[in-house]
C-alpha cells in the first residue's frame, strides 16, 4: 500500500489521510467536529435576533432554494384530514419525472441520510472532505469510522486501501453542496464497481440534480449497492413541503421502507409533490431561467471582487480568507449568506424579485 500521512483525532472517529499526489499547499482543511449537530442555512430567525433587524427586513441567499418555487394552489380539505395512502400516484409522478421506478418516498431526502447508516453494520465509510456535513454526522452517529477524503479524487481512496480498510460506502454530493463539483458518470461508475466488489455502497446525493438530469446516475439503478438521494426542497422550492426520494436495488429500499413505517411523509406534501413532479412545463421554464440567473449572480460577485469558486445553477460559492467578516458585513445590510469555516467561504443563493437583486447589488457594492 502506498505511504500516507494518517492523523487521528482523539475526542472523535474521524480519521483523515492524505495521499503523496497532493501537494501540502493543496490539503483540504481539518474535517469537523463530528459530536454536535452541523449548521445549516435558512437560519433567518436567528440572524434576525442577532444582529436586531426585523425578520421581514431580511433577504435570505442562504439556502440554495430556487426563490421561484412550484406555484403551490389551494389545498382540498380532505387532503388534511385523511391518513397518506401509498396509491396516491405520487410514485407514478416521481417515476414519469425521474425516468426510473421504485421511488421509495422520504420526509426530505435528509431522512435517508439519516437512515442508512443504520441499514449496515459499522464499516468504513469516506465521506468528501468539503460538503454538506448531515451526511458525516449520520454516519459517525450510527457507529461508524468516517474518513475525510480529499476533494480532488476521493475515489483515490479505493485504490490504496487494505483488505482491511476496505470502505463500506463512499459519500458523493454530486453536484456538490457548496463547491459545485459534478462527477462525470463514468467516474462515478468505475467507484460504484470497485465499491460494490466487496459489498460496499456508492451513495449519491444528488439534491441539486435536477437542472443537469442528464448527469444523473437514476438510468443505472439495476447496480446493487448503487443509493440515489433526490430532493424536492432545492429545484422545487419546496424545502419546507419535506419530499424526498430514495432509490437503491429492492431488497435495500424493502429494509428502508420496512424502518420507515408507515406515513413517512404527510398526506399534503404528497398531493403537492404529485402535482410539482408532473408539470412539465414549470419545469422545462426553470432549466432555462435558474442557469441565467445563476451566472448573473457569478457576474455580480465578481464585480465586486467575490469571484465565485464554485456553484451550481442554484448558488454561487466564494472561497475567501474573509468570508466572516464578509457574512457580518452583508447580515448589517440584511442580507443572509451561508457561511463556512472550512474552507473559509460564503454561498450565494439566487435572489428573486427584481428589487432583492437590486439590494444585493448595492450591499456588496459596501463592502471593503
Amino acid at each position: 500500500m502506498p505511504e500516507v500521512y494518517d492523523e487521528r483525532f482523539e475526542d472523535s472517529q474521524i480519521q483523515r489521510r492524505w495521499f503523496p499526489m497532493y501537494r501540502p499547499s493543496c490539503l483540504p482543511a481539518p474535517a469537523a467536529d463530528l459530536t454536535t449537530p452541523p449548521l445549516h442555512g435558512g437560519r433567518l430567525r436567528t440572524a434576525a435576533a442577532q444582529f436586531g433587524r426585523p425578520l421581514a427586513d431580511w433577504l435570505d441567499l442562504s439556502t440554495g432554494i430556487n426563490p421561484h418555487g412550484w406555484p403551490v394552489p389551494p389545498l382540498p380539505p380532505e387532503v388534511w384530514a385523511r391518513l397518506p395512502e401509498a396509491d396516491d400516484g405520487l410514485e407514478a409522478a416521481a417515476a414519469a419525472y425521474y425516468a426510473a421506478g421504485g421511488a421509495l418516498p422520504l420526509a426530505g431526502s435528509q431522512a435517508g441520510i439519516q437512515l442508512l447508516p443504520t441499514l449496515r453494520p459499522p464499516g468504513l465509510v469516506g465521506i468528501p472532505e468539503v460538503g454538506y456535513r448531515e451526511h458525516a454526522y449520520a454516519w459517525h452517529r450510527a457507529g461508524h469510522r468516517v474518513i475525510s477524503l480529499p476533494d480532488g479524487d476521493p475515489g483515490a481512496w479505493l485504490d490504496t486501501q487494505s483488505a482491511a480498510d476496505r470502505l463500506a460506502a463512499l459519500i458523493v454530493i454530486n453536484p456538490n453542496n457548496p463547491t459545485g463539483r459534478c462527477w462525470p458518470l463514468a467516474t462515478l461508475l468505475d467507484w460504484h464497481a470497485r465499491l460494490a466488489a466487496h459489498g460496499g455502497w456508492l451513495i449519491v446525493d444528488e439534491a441539486f440534480m435536477d437542472v443537469t438530469p442528464e448527469a444523473s446516475l437514476l438510468p443505472y439503478l439495476d447496480r446493487p449497492g448503487l443509493v440515489i438521494l433526490r430532493s424536492l426542497g432545492k429545484f422545487f422550492g419546496l424545502a419546507g413541503a419535506r419530499v424526498g426520494f430514495l432509490y437503491a436495488e429492492a431488497a435495500l429500499r424493502e429494509s428502508a421502507a420496512h424502518a420507515l413505517g408507515p406515513w413517512s411523509v404527510s398526506g399534503p406534501a404528497r398531493w403537492v409533490a404529485r402535482l410539482a413532479l408532473a408539470d412539465r412545463a414549470w419545469q422545462r421554464a426553470q432549466r432555462h431561467a435558474l442557469p441565467l440567473a445563476s451566472a448573473r449572480l457569478a457576474a455580480l460577485l465578481k464585480q465586486a471582487g467575490l469571484t465565485p469558486t464554485g456553484g451550481t445553477a442554484l448558488f454561487q460559492w466564494v472561497q475567501t480568507a474573509d468570508a466572516e467578516r464578509l457574512h457580518r458585513q452583508l447580515c448589517t445590510h440584511g442580507i443572509l449568506t451561508r457561511l463556512f469555516t472550512q474552507p473559509s467561504s460564503l454561498r450565494f443563493g439566487l435572489p428573486g424579485a427584481a428589487a432583492t437583486w437590486t439590494r444585493l447589488e448595492q450591499a456588496l457594492a459596501t463592502l471593503v
